[in-house]
This record gives C-alpha cells, sequence and structure tokens, in this order.
C-alpha cells in the first residue's frame, strides 16, 4: 500500500470508528428522555461531538472512547441546563449541588444526575479510579461552579473583567472531559500525574478553546443570550495575540509531555488543532 493510500486508510478507519460512536452516544442521550432535545442536538452534533475523540486518540477503539464521548456529552447536556433552562439562582445552586452529592454517591433524582451516575459508574470500571475518583471529582466541582458563576454574571448584567472571565475557562468543560478520558485510558505516566495535567497543561489548552469557541459562536452567543468575551469590551485582535501566545504556551508544555506520554501529547496538539480547523466552518451546536 502506497503511503498515500495508507494515510487515507487511516483517516478512513478514523471516521469509521467516530460513525460507530455516534451512533451509540446517541442510543446513550435516549436513555435520559428530554435532557438531549432534538435542537439543539441534531444528528450533525452527534457525528462532530465523536469526530473530536476519534481524532485526538487516533489509537483507541469504538469502547475505548466511551468516557471521552459521554463525558462531552454530558458536558453539553449540563451547560444546556445552566444556559437555556435554569430560571433562578436558587435552581443554579440546586444543579450544583445534586450533581456533586450524585457524584459523591448519593441517589439520582434527574436525567441529568442519572447521567452523572452512569458515567461515575463507567468509569469505575477503570482500574485506577477508586484513587483518582477525588480528582474527578474536583474536576466536576470546579466546572460546575465555572458554569454557575458565568450564569450569574450574565443574569446580574455583570460584566467580568477579560482576566476573570479567561480564568473560568473550567466552565468549557475541556478538563472534565480530559480527566475523564485519561482515567479510562490512560497510561501509568499520565495517571501518576493526572492532578498536575489537570492544572498545568490542559488548563492552558481549555483558556485556548474557551476563546476560540468565543470568537466562533458569537452570533449564536448574542441570539442566545449567552456571555461571550466579545462582550467585554476586547477587540477581536486583542483576542488573536492572546490565543496565539496560549498556543505557543500550551505547545512548549505539550513537548514536555511528550517524552513521557507520546499518546496524551498527541490527545492534546489534537485537541488544539481539530477544534481550531473546526470552529473555522461550523458549530458543534445546532440551531435552537
Amino acid at each position: 500500500m502506497s503511503a498515500e493510500l495508507s494515510g487515507s486508510a487511516e483517516l478512513g478507519r478514523i471516521c469509521g470508528v467516530a460513525a460507530v460512536c455516534a451512533r451509540d452516544l446517541r442510543r446513550c442521550a435516549e436513555l435520559y428522555g428530554e435532557l438531549f432535545p432534538a435542537s439543539p442536538f441534531d444528528a450533525a452534533f452527534f457525528s462532530s461531538l465523536t469526530l473530536v475523540g476519534a481524532f485526538g486518540s487516533p489509537w483507541a477503539d469504538a469502547d475505548l472512547l466511551k468516557a471521552v464521548n459521554r463525558a462531552s456529552l454530558f458536558v453539553t447536556g449540563v451547560d444546556r441546563l445552566f444556559d437555556l433552562v435554569a430560571g433562578s439562582r436558587r435552581e443554579v445552586d440546586e444543579l450544583v449541588r445534586d450533581c456533586l452529592e450524585v457524584a459523591d454517591g448519593a441517589v439520582p433524582g434527574s436525567p441529568i444526575t442519572r447521567f452523572l451516575a452512569d458515567l461515575r459508574d463507567e468509569l469505575a470500571t477503570a482500574p485506577h479510579f477508586a484513587g483518582l475518583a477525588a480528582v474527578w471529582h474536583d474536576q466536576l466541582r470546579l466546572m460546575l461552579e465555572a458554569m454557575a458563576r458565568e450564569w450569574r454574571w450574565h443574569e446580574g448584567g455583570e460584566r467580568p473583567g477579560y482576566g476573570a472571565y479567561l480564568a473560568n475557562a473550567d466552565s468549557t468543560g475541556s478538563t472534565f472531559v480530559n480527566v475523564s478520558h485519561w482515567i479510562y485510558t490512560g497510561d501509568s505516566w499520565t495517571l501518576a500525574r493526572l492532578d498536575e495535567l489537570r492544572t498545568t497543561v490542559s488548563a492552558e489548552v481549555q483558556r485556548y478553546l474557551r476563546l476560540l469557541n468565543d470568537l466562533a459562536t458569537y452570533r449564536r452567543d448574542v441570539s442566545w443570550g449567552e456571555l461571550n468575551v466579545l462582550m467585554l469590551g476586547v477587540g477581536r485582535d486583542e483576542v488573536d495575540e492572546r490565543m496565539a501566545a496560549l498556543v505557543r504556551s500550551a505547545n512548549t508544555q505539550i513537548e514536555a509531555v511528550r517524552d513521557g506520554s507520546p499518546r496524551t501529547a498527541l490527545y492534546l496538539e489534537r485537541q488544539i488543532g481539530f477544534n481550531t480547523g473546526f470552529y473555522g466552518i461550523a458549530d458543534f451546536w445546532g440551531e435552537l
């Protein structure tokens, strides 16, 4: 087989794995009723979401991508509840509390907490979960609190400073997804450094993705009533410069990871590359 054909076959294999994952993820979403309505969770949403995981870990089959895909789906489900469903601070606080209690073992009482319990139970099949559950739980807390903080900013008419907004990038859920994926599939080097990875290189990539998403979805955020960095008095040129600095910093850290875990380095590298290319053309969410 020629090198060109070999490369094409590899791309085809990755897309095939993503297709299998997309069908599985749609069946998963159906288990939680109204949590994933057809608008904005259309067919393209599921296929796009699973392409991220398949290209990020090209060595993995559909079974090994189960955690990263379901964690990503959970993030979008809970994000929708914060952005489009919650109508009061009490509802927001209850959502955070209920999720954290279920993550600790409480009985779920809603579709989103049932999904979280199922995700937790799937991760618990990984041999190292017990020793890393506290890290996973803490990253879940950081994500939920960041989403709640963003809700309060928006509902209170508050415009945070650029630095405070970027520091709240856990609201994207990117690092929560990474932590879930690494617990489920990570090698010994990655698992031994999970807490360090999430607060350094994963957090840097997450900040880049926060700004990338905002630039790509500004019109949608305006129409949906969501907060966006361009609403904070920051111009696109300034955001572009910050994104370039974040990529340089992230790439330096990724190179330091590569010696210990080539797969983890490739995963983070492809998070940046795939999303940069994808958001130049499309959005994950469908129309409301």
